[in-house]
């Protein structure tokens, strides 16, 4: 039997405060060094904002039109959407 997987993350990040309101926040992937199946979600945002930082799977990326990728701000809220790229489950 085999099953596909999908798998999907939202971050919403509220930043009201932020001092230079043309510049958007980023953020930044980094594979963990000591265990390689994980890498660090890094958010920067600038002052007076403290970065921010999500330990999720090493997984591709799915970037494809039906599943839609968004990175933007929005009144003052942060969004990033992905999927991780379908993986076949086999038992």
């Amino acid at each position: 039997m085999t099953k596909k997987m999908s798998k999907k993350k939202i971050f919403c990040i509220f930043y009201p405060d932020l001092i230079d309101k043309t510049k958007t926040p980023s953020c930044s992937l980094t594979v963990c060094e000591d265990n390689r199946d994980f890498s660090i979600l890094k958010f920067h945002a600038g002052p007076p904002y403290e970065d921010i930082a999500f330990k999720i799977v090493s997984e591709e990326w799915d970037k494809s039109p039906e599943h839609e990728f968004r990175c933007h701000i929005q009144n003052g809220v942060f969004q990033l959407w992905l999927h991780f790229r379908k993986q076949k489950y086999r038992r």
